[in-house]
């Protein structure tokens, strides 16, 4: 009996000390207290093995014993089979900031590090600027007329973006810009997102550069001449990066700069020669100066002893000899302007290099850094603007649309989309609105940049399938009432761009993440670098004690045992418990990973991809408990805050079950699944009662709803027609509706009313001659039917107008080609 109490007593203490992490000394004493007691009450056996196994911890864990024979055996392996580090990679590696990322890689995420990041809001001139002009821009939009039309937007909105500083959100006050916090322009991206061209336009040239490199690395000159004309509109910039064979992996450019002399006006003149093929490039066919990525070489020595000098950043005026510029692609589903530009031979003075020539070579620092920002923002903003846009549009929609006597949004086969829209968005909110805020507090985040661009994304590619399918034949008919058609088919471009998704989840975001992220890892190749043994032995074996007390805590939270203490109460707190216990196993995994497979992990993109997914949701699930915690609630939001958790950590926890089948190491596989989810899997799919509660929120008029669709543009007050603000008004007038239509709908089933009443408009005028309903509701409905029918009715075209050639109109039916007599079809 004493001695199953005193392995019992052993596991307990190990995996206290263990899960605190106390080092070599407290499981020192733990053994050697047992072992004592085992051998003075007549348990000699087991107390002779726990004091070796006490000796056995002390040689191997005491710092003083280890180092003269473990460590330099470690230290000497470890430097045969870690992973060679590229330049281009630690650079990667050594961009940005890390913050709530690296806490959910340490397996013991510290709370209170989150929530000191307070949101401290929008400053008035940020709020008058969302209320005012982002809504003036939305309303001058019309999706078809600027994709078919135009193939370009109105230059009377043109001219406004410039008049009004759009292009100059991220450039400061003292240079002619606005000045706004990354908030404030990730919320304005957000509502120029009811027109993704619009959104495209604007959200370029306040991102990837280059003002924002100017303002981070160019010289006085530079930004003097440059920031006041990009702020106001008198500079149209693009950036080539990306070219035929330099996509994803951007470090191989082949385009090239050689430093050498020319003379320009009797005057012989220091610069760089280049020749570049670049595609692809947002605004290139009507910017005004180009950013330019290229590697420079100097084969004469001009500048010095080195002739690879590494990839180099320039800025080019549009009238540079020898550039070809103008011409443009035509990206799928939207006109926004993009394009290729070709140099052959292109000279430039060093002067125009940004950040002049003490920048030579630093060219992927500047744009990784730039990019650890950018990325976060635009396309997370305007993946998660086209979230409240289709979410509103499908809830009105579906509320208004009838069939079978009830309003689709009343059937579960539309209702379980709609939850799920409503969750996507309530994330996408979140997450978009939180990591800004984490910006604005200084840092850079590159692993969360990586997370939002392709979680994100793929959330708009769901939703927006979702708003096509509730919408049926409204949504596939393309013409000036679809609102919904040209942005679907345009997402691929938000699926590609600045990283495509495929590549960002299988290399990206574990791939930096677990060197990055890392309580120790770059510690420890730090230390190999330098040979510093020392270094290598502090840094191993806190990372062997990081090991240890993850597995404890998985265990142990896995059953229940020793919950972590969070700063959260309500339906957060069991959430926010559970993320650590996910964060332990996920760090667990990780190091398991990390060891097992070696440098092989880099090829193993689908472990390294699941290994991402687990880390994203649990960013994801995070920054919807901040934001629950710090804002307001509405009735029904804790319906949409259970529903997104589930759904996210019943995510992570499926991507924990892929990388145990999947690991090459079987018994490494069950090993860690008996640690990590010992008592199985917790979360399910979010239940039928939230989807269903959720659903009749967002399709109606109702707190929940209004809070989705805050930052919109929901007023009739544009240039254009809105549809977001006629389902408003509808759904306002709905109940009243409502009733009606069931009063009129039962007389009909009764006999009351002629079989022939089959539309609603004649069921309303024979009800009100029978008096079943009041002249007053009569004209009530009059107008709504009037209201829902326009809403949904769809476009239609002359013969003739599909074919831009009208020469190859085919005669089908015997009768010559109709001419378009009729009235062209209003935009508006």
């Amino acid at each position: 009996m004493l001695t199953l109490l005193l392995i019992v007593l052993a596991i307990a203490g190990l995996l206290v000390v263990m899960r605190r992490e106390a080092g070599a000394p407290a499981a020192l004493a733990v053994l050697g207290v047992l072992g004592l007691v085992g051998l003075l009450f007549d348990a000699e056996v087991i107390g002779v093995l726990l004091l070796i196994a006490a000796a056995a911890v002390a040689v191997a864990g005491l710092p003083a014993l280890r180092r003269q024979w473990l460590t330099p055996r470690i230290f000497a392996t470890f430097k045969k089979v870690a992973p060679k580090v590229s330049a281009t990679e630690r650079t990667a590696l050594e961009a940005g900031s890390v913050a709530w990322d690296g806490e959910l890689f340490s397996g013991k995420p510290q709370w209170e590090k989150l929530l000191a990041f307070k949101d401290e809001g929008l400053r008035d001139d940020e709020k008058a600027f969302l209320a005012n002009q982002c809504a003036k821009a939305a309303g001058m939009c019309n999706a078809w007329d600027i994709a078919q039309e135009r193939a370009d937007l109105p230059q009377q909105l043109w001219d406004y973006l410039k008049k009004e500083g759009f292009f100059g959100m991220i450039i400061p006050k003292e240079y002619g810009g606005l000045g706004f916090s990354a908030k404030a322009q990730s919320m304005a991206l957000q509502k120029l997102s009811a027109n993704e061209t619009l959104m495209v336009t604007v959200g370029v040239p306040n991102s990837l550069g280059p003002g924002e490199l100017l303002l981070k690395y160019g010289t006085q000159e530079q930004k003097d001449h440059y920031l006041p004309r990009l702020a106001d509109g008198r500079e149209i910039p693009c950036f080539g990066l990306t070219g035929p064979r330099a996509g994803s992996d951007a470090t191989s450019l082949p385009d090239t700069g050689v430093v050498c002399k020319q003379t320009i006006n009797g005057e012989e003149v220091l610069g760089l020669r280049l020749n570049f093929e670049k595609r692809w490039i947002t605004l290139a066919p009507i910017a005004t100066v180009v950013g330019l990525a290229f590697r420079l070489f100097d084969p004469e020595k001009l500048l010095g002893d080195e002739e690879d000098r590494g990839i180099t950043l320039a800025l080019i005026p549009r009238d540079t000899a020898g550039m070809d510029i103008g011409r443009r692609h035509h990206p799928i589903g939207s006109p926004f302007m993009n394009g290729p530009i070709v140099g052959k031979d292109v000279f430039i003075p060093l002067d125009t290099i940004i950040g002049g020539p003490d920048m030579i070579g630093q060219g992927w620092r500047m744009l990784v850094e730039c990019l650890s920002i950018g990325r976060c923002i635009t396309l997370p903003s305007g993946a998660t603007g086209t979230s409240r846009y289709a979410l509103g549009w499908s809830g009105g929609f579906t509320r208004v649309r009838r069939q079978f006597n009830v309003p689709v949004a009343e059937m579960e086969g539309v209702q379980e989309p709609l939850a799920r829209m409503a969750a996507l968005s309530y994330i996408s909110q979140a997450t978009v609105y939180q990591t800004a805020n984490m910006i604005d507090h200084g840092e850079k985040p590159a692993v969360p940049s990586a997370i939002l661009k392709s979680q994100l994304t793929e959330f708009q590619r769901v939703l927006l399938s979702d708003a096509m399918d509730v919408h049926g034949g409204k949504a596939v008919t393309l013409g000036p009432r679809n609102y919904l058609g040209i942005g679907y088919s345009a997402n691929p471009v938000a699926i590609t761009v600045e990283g495509a998704n495929i590549m960002t989840r299988n290399l990206m975001i574990f791939g930096q993440g677990a060197i990055r992220c890392h309580p120790y890892v770059l510690d420890e190749l730090a230390a190999k670098d330098a040979n510093d043994m020392k270094a290598f032995d502090k840094a191993f074996f806190g990372h062997a004690g990081l090991i240890f007390g993850n597995a404890a805590r998985a265990f142990t939270l896995g059953f229940g045992l020793g919950k972590a203490s969070v700063p959260f109460d309500g339906p957060a707190a069991a959430y926010a418990q559970d993320i650590a216990r996910l964060s332990a196993g996920f760090g667990l995994c990780a190091d398991a990973a990390m060891a097992s497979l070696g440098s092989a992990l880099k090829k193993r993109e689908m472990i390294s991809a699941r290994l991402g997914d687990v880390l994203s949701n649990l960013y994801l699930t995070s920054m919807v408990l901040k934001q629950w915690q710090a804002g307001d609630k509405v009735e029904g939001e804790e319906a949409l805050l259970n529903y997104s958790c589930r759904f996210l950590l019943q995510r992570a926890e499926q991507a924990f079950v892929e990388i145990f089948d999947n690991l090459p190491n079987r018994a490494l596989g069950k090993t860690l699944n008996a640690i990590v989810m010992p008592t199985g899997r917790r979360w399910n799919k979010p239940h039928d009662d939230l989807a269903r509660d959720i659903a009749k929120r967002v399709s109606t008029h109702s707190a929940l709803r209004t809070k989705l669709l805050e930052n919109t543009w929901d007023q009739d007050d544009g240039e254009q027609r809105n549809p977001l603000a006629r389902y408003n008004a509808l759904l306002v007038d709905y109940d009243r509706a409502e009733a009606i239509y069931r009063t009129l709908n039962k007389a009909y089933a009764k006999g009351e009313l002629p079989q022939t009443a089959l539309h609603p408009e004649a069921r309303v005028e024979v009800g009100f001659e029978k008096g079943l309903i009041s002249e007053e509701d009569a004209e009530f409905m009059r107008v709504f039917e009037t209201d829902v029918l326009e809403m949904l009715t769809v476009d239609d075209f002359a013969y003739e107008d599909f074919a831009k050639n009208k020469s190859t109109l085919i005669n089908h039916n015997g009768n010559p080609a109709p001419k378009a007599e009729q009235e062209e079809t209003s935009i508006k």
